[in-house]
């Protein structure tokens, strides 16, 4: 089954959308794109060739060089996993670093990055059926979706997820200094003049705090649900 119109799900650090964007292309057969992970695979990429230290950078320098980045995206809907390719690479775990997450904030104030990937994102949705995961997409991105989701949690949760994120994959990491980084994230996304991370007027809002990822879908359901039938009837 695939939808024929995109879902745009907006949401804080953390807070479980990528996770929940997954499932619902897996469900749908829909075309998942993490706009996250493509800020992350920018990051990366000036991080690896020497362009950023500790959030400062020449300007001119890395726009100069975003015409030499490449992003793709290879997602399995049988294993739910999705894998970043920046320039042939796959980049899927290492952008999830500490040291890329310390510094994606301020590459995603850039206005010649955003502009550069939301155009590239504005066309993985032109024909519809993608479900993507970002802090603009209801808003900038996809105003026009066919149904707009934002998540949300309790930021301690969304800390514990995140240590427990890293502490899996190895990363010595504190508790505290994760809670701090998406405080930081927090204020960042909501307080820049650029495309700030908003709730627009026509979108669901989910906290997810004490809610299993099934019962979000199911509830997800219901509005996909009710979102077909009345595309059936004016279509």
């Amino acid at each position: 089954m695939s939808l024929p119109f995109n879902i745009a799900i907006d949401g804080y650090s953390s807070s479980g959308k990528s996770t929940l964007a997954k499932k619902i292309a897996s469900k749908y057969t829909m075309e998942y794109i993490d706009t996250g992970a493509m800020y992350r695979a920018v990051t990366y990429y000036f991080i690896k060739n020497d362009m950023i230290h500790e959030n400062r950078f020449n300007i001119n320098k890395l726009e100069h060089h975003l015409n030499q980045i490449d992003i793709d995206f290879s997602y399995d809907v049988n294993t739910e996993k999705s894998t970043t390719i920046l320039n042939n690479e796959n980049v899927e775990d290492i952008i999830r670093s500490p040291l890329v997450s310390k510094n994606v904030s301020v590459v995603s104030k850039i206005l010649a990055v955003r502009n550069k990937l939301i155009h590239l994102q504005q066309e993985k949705g032109e024909f519809g059926n993608v479900v993507m995961d970002g802090r603009d997409i209801g808003s900038i991105v996809f105003p026009n979706a066919g149904l707009k989701l934002f998540i949300t949690a309790d930021i301690e949760k969304r800390a514990e997820r995140r240590f427990k994120e890293f502490s899996q994959k190895g990363y010595d990491v504190n508790l505290n200094d994760i809670l701090m980084n998406i405080k930081k994230r927090d204020n960042d996304d909501t307080k820049r003049e650029l495309n700030p991370l908003i709730i627009t007027d026509d979108a669901i809002l989910i906290n997810n705090s004490d809610k299993s990822i099934n019962d979000q879908l199911k509830f997800i359901n219901t509005l996909v649900q009710k979102k077909l039938k009345n595309y059936e009837n004016n279509n």
